[in-house]
Parts: C-alpha cells; structure tokens; sequence
C-alpha cells in the first residue's frame, strides 16, 4: 500500500489491469487512484476521449498505445482491444485502460472486465465522474433539482452501426419527469428531438448540446427541442458532447455567470431557448 495526501491506496501490480474512468476532461476532477495509475503504469491504452492535459500526466517511461473509436473513421475492434489488454498484461507489465467519463457508463468497460476474467487477468475498477453529471455540472446544469426533476436518465445516442437505438421506447422517455441525458447522439438529436414531440414532449422543452465539457474548449449551445435540429446543422458543436433535454437546463441562465470552473473564460456558443 502506498500513501498519497495521507491515504493508502492499493498496490498497482504488475501483470494486472486497471480500467479507470478520465473524467470528462478537467484533470483536476481525476480519482487519486486515476491518478496514481497514471504515474505508475507501464503500458496505456486509451481512448479517443481523454484529454491531452491527462494523457500528460502519464509516466514519461510508459508505453502510451491510443485504441479510440471515432465516429466515422476506421476504429480498432473491441475483440482487438480486449486481445490487447490480456497481451500486456501477460508479458507483467502493470496496464492502465484509461476511458473518458466513467468505465461502465456507455464505455464498455463491462466487456473488457469479462475478457480480463476469462483470461484469468486480475483488474481493478477506477470509476470517473461521468460526462453526464459533471460535464453538465462545468455547464451549469444540475442533472436533478427539488421540484424540477426527480430522475435523471441516461441514454445512448446510437447503437453499433451509429443509428438510433430500435430499443428506445419514446413514449415512455417523453413522460419521465426529470433530465433525459444523451450520449453519442450529434448524429441523431434531430430524430431524437421528433420522436420525443411526436411522443408528447413540449416542442419548447430546453435542450443544451455541452461539447467538450470542462475543458478550455468546452461550448454550450442552448436550444429546445423544436428547433434543435437547424441548430446541429448551423453551429456545427464539436464532438465531443454530451445533449440535456428538460427544465434543468434553464437553470443555467442563473448560475453560469457567477460559477467558478476551469472554463469561465472560455469561448462559448450559446442560443437561449
């Protein structure tokens, strides 16, 4: 066991695995256990998704190995990943597999823990703080407020072959009375945003698309659900983004002016919807 700021964290072995979340992308809002796998780490595999100022915190020593999938570009399998992974551990290197967000919130973290198993690799989960939560949080927008909303729901924007999930029931989302938080879905917020008014949803209902949330690059776009769609196409946000659906995200207007975070002087798109 190894102390850091006066707590004793585990031991990264050599030949195991730690699967850790990035966070969304401000380096402060790493784990210390995130961060001490990335001093420590012989070989890291990373995806798309992490920022540069993270990555730069790695040990200068060790393998740095980028196996992000990109929207639109040819991306290394998930069976290649896994073989990966069980590969460099076995050769007893200590690995980090360092995601954006959270491991197991849409970042298939689970996969990769159930290839390591049946390997008879050892690992260590890290959880990140999800984009859904802390990048709207860096956005001003809290996912639940006393009043406003009481669920917050996770959606994935598309599935393998980028399309929108068939599993999708809209007319149960369309009545949930909180925060619909989508991931992955620039490329299908338009027929998100139809289905869900076709389903019931006020066409007014606000709508915030965070890019690069938390970071000096991050954007917010602010809109509702009629007129989302000419907005993607206009403004164009860069990936990338994580899309709010609901009343929380007017309490934006009230907090970002005065809220502290790694952005404040950044450039932003912003529309009122």
């Amino acid at each position: 066991m190894i102390g850091v700021h006066g707590l004793a964290l585990p031991d990264f072995a050599p030949g195991s695995v730690w699967l850790a979340g990035a966070g969304p992308g401000d380096p402060g809002l790493l784990t210390l256990l995130a961060a001490k796998a990335l001093g420590e780490a012989d070989a890291i595999i990373h995806d798309a998704l992490v920022d540069p100022a993270i990555l730069a915190l790695a040990n200068p020593a060790a393998r740095m190995i980028d196996l992000g999938k990109r929207a639109g570009r040819p991306s290394p399998t998930q069976d290649a990943i896994n073989a990966t992974l069980v590969e460099l551990a076995g050769e007893g290197l200590r690995v980090l597999r360092l995601k954006g967000g959270d491991p197991f919130v849409f970042g298939r973290g689970g996969e990769e823990c159930l290839a390591l198993a049946a390997a008879g690799v050892p690992f260590r989960v890290v959880p990140g703080i999800t984009a859904g939560i802390g990048g709207l949080a860096y956005a001003g927008i809290p996912v639940t407020h006393r009043g406003m909303a009481t669920t917050a729901t996770f959606v994935t924007g598309h599935d393998r072959s980028g399309a929108l999930p068939e599993s999708l029931d809209f007319a149960v989302l369309a009545k949930l009375p909180g925060a619909l938080v989508f991931y992955m879905a620039l490329g299908t917020l338009d027929e998100i945003a139809r289905r869900l008014i076709a389903a019931g949803k006020p066409p007014m209902t606000p709508v915030a698309i965070v890019s690069s949330a938390s970071t000096e690059a991050q954007s917010v776009i602010e809109t509702n659900l009629a007129r989302c769609g000419e907005d993607l196409v206009r403004l164009q946000p860069k990936r990338p983004a994580i899309v709010a659906i609901g009343e929380v995200v007017r309490l934006r207007g009230w907090m970002h002016g005065f809220q502290q975070t790694a952005t404040a002087t950044a450039p932003a798109a912003v529309l009122t919807a």
